[in-house]
């Protein structure tokens, strides 16, 4: 993967750096602010850019109103936020336009790396990767509660795993079951959703999303 990253905190920004050159990713930029970012971008296209939120001067939305002119304006490139906090008005506001190629991670879960290069893959390929606590807490915002009290418990978690980016294969690892019964909960869950099931993981993730937005 062809990566840029924007981070103010010069240690974590190098030390990232250097991780994903170790992993055999090729790092273009590791930049400090929001204009260095767009540069970087503009320059040469990566195929991901991990952006933190709050970025000089004032340390507040920089990075998300960074993120959502780069999904805008190079939709071709992935955008993973890397975040020290849950902001879920800030992630609601980053999948207005759809959740190919986003991502948001909190940045404890760097401590993982082989977690972290994974979701990197999955947006970089246009997928999904949200981080647990995310999805939880826009599960707790969702205006829709009457629909996700129809799901069983075990719909929940399943839905839970889907709009994290897993495929059916790591969600029957993750809750150990089958594969066949993690196609059942699916199935279930979208119809009572009223969406129409997709053999494509990537589809039924986007659903998943769309529905935690509206």
């Amino acid at each position: 993967m062809r990566i840029v990253i924007a981070e103010d905190s010069a240690i974590l920004r190098e030390g990232l750096a250097q991780l994903l050159t170790v992993r055999g990713h090729e790092v273009l930029a590791a930049v400090e602010d929001v204009p260095a970012l767009f540069e970087a971008v503009a320059a040469e296209p990566p195929d991901v850019a991990i952006v933190d939120i709050r970025m000089p001067p004032s340390h507040t939305d920089e990075g998300l109103r960074a993120a959502v002119r780069l999904r805008r304006d190079w939709p071709g490139t992935g955008v993973l936020i890397f975040s020290q906090y849950v902001e879920t008005a800030f992630v609601a506001e980053l999948l207005a336009s759809g959740s190919d190629g986003v991502g948001y991670l909190l940045k404890e879960r760097v401590a993982k790396l082989d977690d972290f290069v994974d979701a990197l893959h999955r947006v970089a390929a246009g997928g999904t990767a949200l981080d647990p606590d995310v999805v939880t807490q826009l599960f707790g915002r969702t205006r829709h509660r009457d629909l996700l009290a129809e799901l069983t418990p075990r719909e929940r978690e399943v839905l839970a795993l889907m709009a994290q980016g897993r495929t059916n294969t790591a969600i029957a690892a993750a809750i150990r079951v089958t594969e066949r019964a993690v196609e059942k909960h699916v199935t279930n869950i979208f119809g009572k959703f009223d969406l129409p099931p997709s053999d494509t993981d990537h589809r039924r993730v986007l659903a998943v999303i769309r529905y935690l937005q509206n």
